[in-house]
């Protein structure tokens, strides 16, 4: 498949949708020591680094091969080091020490000055370090804390010595891409870009931190076309700019659509004045023109039904776990995907490496983004999931691809939701502000798989085995919603107590799970499991044809595309090794039954 990249794509820049000529990746080797008496700070490890440093690559965690160490054993303290040196023209402006994931909590020191913290392993942060450099030979220090709490969001690393169930190795530490980005003093903090499919229109929203009195351009392009073009001067840190994408020069086009067939994206160039008219900085990125929204019981994509077709996806390799190895595996894995016919993806308890995202923005496969699960509910949990959350939905709500949000998964950390108000307030006070952060007004779905309270669309999560199975489970619409379901071998309602279905589309957004026989003791999958590709395609067949046979169903999600570590259900193994024909898959997804 071509790849046709937008017009600011910089291989392995890890910010693809704002994007800046001048930056600095720091990934690679950095010095490394375990602190498990948590004795570092009193020991000024951040003035100067212990002799007996370790080597580490980042950005893997030590607990993976890719990292130089791959010790598997728990360590709740560790420490990174490494020098930098700076020449005089970084000091006139604003750097930001950026990364994109650091899980859990996260100290910074520049030169033995304290930077800043942050709590949380799954967005991105940054600190301007500008102040705390001098020229020549700096020191960056970095102590990350971690542990088994669960009550904070974990996703699917394991709080137990050794892995057990759909529960694997812990990720602590720096796994994702550590950098450096170069800007003037008075710089574009963030846009939010807002398509409106319906007035053909876009709206831009600038965060322009001091920015009172000057001035940005917006420039558009589309295929090297200039569509449109526009000015605002700025009375504030925010201010708003919409703009008509509608182009009809000797009928060349007009709006061109993004979808799942035809990706098409426009091109955005950021230009700020200062003051006096000179440009203080340049942000180049891009955008999407499309529309999800639900009517009914269908899901619209530019006023349009469509049928989803997903592949689960945890996002773990053989030698780097939660971390892509390099680039070229993110655009593997989106390429896999289509490749078996799928035309989306559940991102399961995870965020993954923002350039996953860029090359589903580019090749046309839909995501739902999923938040990472606690698994006790506590006021701990909240805080921190409400605060992680809202930083994730502000980080990726630009991505086209991106067509629905999960806060929640399976009643995880809300094992009494079915029948406690305060949590089920909960969910749907996410629900709502989710919304909240989203002006694209992308579908939220409150607890995926049962007991949903606030949700746009209804999902479902059935493991059973045959296709007979499902539809004796689910083929009258009306039972379906109002009484129980089998799920993983308990009994669950779709619905907590007290909330009621209101006609939304309706999704299994799990099924499948089917493992192959390899001899190996400790793998698993959902059932029993299979002997030979052609067992394997006759049940997926099964179950899927099964799916696709009940009309009131607008698609399904199935588990998964690659083994994880003990569970050994995926169309891939974790090396992305062919296990079953994926064109014989293709064909299965592609077969019209309904």
């Amino acid at each position: 498949m071509k790849i046709n990249h937008v017009k600011c794509y910089q291989k392995d820049y890890p910010r693809p949708q704002f994007v800046r000529n001048r930056w600095l990746n720091l990934n690679g080797e950095w010095d490394f020591v375990f602190d498990d008496e948590n004795k570092g700070e009193a020991k000024e490890f951040f003035k100067k680094f212990p002799e007996h440093a370790m080597k580490i690559r980042v950005p893997f965690c030590y607990l993976c091969k890719d990292s130089g160490i791959g010790d598997t054993t728990r360590h709740d303290i560790i420490w990174y080091a490494r020098t930098l040196l700076v020449d005089e023209k970084w000091l006139n402006g604003i750097v930001n020490l950026t990364f994109e994931g650091s899980d859990y909590r996260t100290k910074v020191w520049v030169n033995g000055n304290f930077v800043g913290s942050h709590t949380g392993g799954y967005s991105r942060f940054a600190f301007d370090i500008a102040g705390y450099l001098k020229c020549g030979e700096n020191l960056i220090v970095v102590k990350a804390e971690d542990n088994f709490d669960a009550d904070r969001p974990r996703g699917k690393q394991r709080i137990l010595k050794n892995n057990y169930g759909c529960w694997y190795e812990e990720t602590t530490g720096i796994y994702k891409t550590v950098w450096l980005d170069f800007s003037s003093k008075i710089a574009i903090n963030s846009v939010e870009i807002n398509p409106n499919y319906d007035s053909q229109s876009v709206e831009f929203i600038f965060d322009v931190p001091h920015g009172a009195g000057t001035t940005v351009r917006v420039d558009v392009e589309h295929y090297g076309h200039m569509v449109a073009s526009g000015s605002r001067r700025l009375n504030g840190n925010y201010e708003r700019l919409e703009m008509s994408l509608f182009f009809d020069e000797n009928n060349a086009w007009e709006t061109d659509a993004w979808d799942t067939f035809h990706p098409a994206l426009y091109d955005v160039k950021f230009t700020l004045y200062d003051c006096k008219g000179n440009i203080s900085d340049e942000v180049a990125s891009y955008f999407g023109f499309r529309q999800i929204r639900i009517l009914g019981d269908r899901i619209l994509l530019n006023n349009d039904p469509i049928y989803l077709k997903m592949v689960l996806d945890q996002g773990y390799w053989e030698g780097s776990h939660l971390t892509p190895p390099d680039e070229e595996a993110i655009l593997k894995d989106v390429l896999l995907i289509r490749e078996a016919g799928f035309n989306g993806v559940r991102k399961h308890q995870k965020i993954e490496d923002e350039r996953f995202y860029y090359y589903c923005d580019i090749l046309g496969v839909l995501v739902w983004c999923e938040m990472p699960s606690c698994y006790r509910f506590t006021d701990h949990a909240i805080e921190s999931t409400v605060q992680t959350w809202q930083e994730i939905v502000k980080q990726m709500r630009n991505h086209p691809s991106i067509m629905t949000w999960v806060p929640f998964n399976e009643s995880w950390g809300l094992k009494n939701i079915q029948g406690s108000e305060f949590q089920q307030n909960y969910t749907k006070s996410v629900y709502y502000l989710t919304k909240t952060l989203d002006r694209q007004k992308r579908p939220v779905i409150s607890n995926d798989g049962w007991e949903h309270t606030l949700s746009d669309i209804v999902t479902l999560h059935n493991y059973d085995q045959y296709g007979s199975e499902l539809l004796a489970a689910y083929s009258d619409k009306d039972k379906t919603v109002k009484e129980m379901q089998v799920a993983g071998g308990s009994i669950r309602t779709v619905f907590a107590k007290g909330n009621h279905y209101e006609g939304q589309p309706i999704i299994v957004s799990e099924y499948g799970g089917i493992a192959l026989q390899d001899g190996a003791s400790d793998a698993w999958g959902y059932g029993e499991k299979v002997n030979g590709q052609e067992a394997y395609l006759k049940r997926f067949d099964s179950l899927t044809s099964a799916i696709k046979s009940m009309t009131y169903m607008c698609g399904y999600c199935m588990t998964q595309l690659t083994d994880v570590m003990q569970e050994k259900n995926g169309l891939f193994d974790m090396a992305r090794k062919e296990k079953v024909p994926v064109a014989k898959i293709k064909e299965i997804n592609d077969r019209q039954i309904f």
